[in-house]
């Protein structure tokens, strides 16, 4: 179980009793601010508990959703444009703005763990916006897992998510083409 500083002190009575606890293993410290029960613990636990406005993106959420078996090297996280930068190793952080960054976002249990992530429907369109920055074999592969689930997804909310940028027409044109 992850608790916050503010958490163990409320728990324990002061630092120093804290700093006992961890002394004596009863209480594990994952990061600045963050301290667990357990000794290991998931690092995307780790990150949602870090980061609670953050929303999973990109090749994380396509790991995510199953649509790929790639695994990530990092965490893809979005953020709202006026939030901090994340000074994290083992965080990619990408700025959204403020009127799109909503759009799409679901709880998902990942693992026993909630989590923050864009849905299927707003992932394929990031898909088709940054589809030349991404490997093409890794991209053939989303496209055809997309393909797989065409009767799962609301097309009225890809389109409505389309829309939201300049090319949205380009975006539907290409997602016909290549997934339905």
């Amino acid at each position: 179980m992850l608790l916050t500083y503010n958490d163990c002190i409320d728990k324990y009575g002061s630092d120093y009793k804290l700093k006992k606890e961890i002394l004596k293993g009863t209480i594990f410290m994952q990061a600045k601010g963050l301290y667990s029960t357990t000794r290991n613990i998931s690092d995307i636990e780790v990150v949602m508990s870090k980061y609670p406005k953050a929303v999973f993106t990109n090749r994380s959420a396509f790991y995510y959703h199953s649509l790929t078996d790639v695994i990530p090297d990092f965490f893809y996280l979005a953020t709202k444009r006026e939030d901090t930068r994340i000074r994290d190793a083992r965080v990619k952080q990408s700025f959204v703005k403020s009127e799109m960054f909503d759009a799409g976002i679901e709880e998902m249990i990942y693992n026993n763990i909630r989590i923050r992530i864009y849905s299927k429907e707003r992932m394929l369109v990031e898909l088709m916006r940054f589809k030349s920055k991404m490997p093409f074999d890794y991209y053939k592969e989303i496209i055809q897992n997309y393909r797989r689930i065409t009767e799962q997804m609301d097309f009225g909310l890809v389109e409505d998510y389309a829309y939201m940028f300049r090319n949205g027409d380009n975006i539907m044109n290409q997602i016909q083409m290549e997934v339905l």
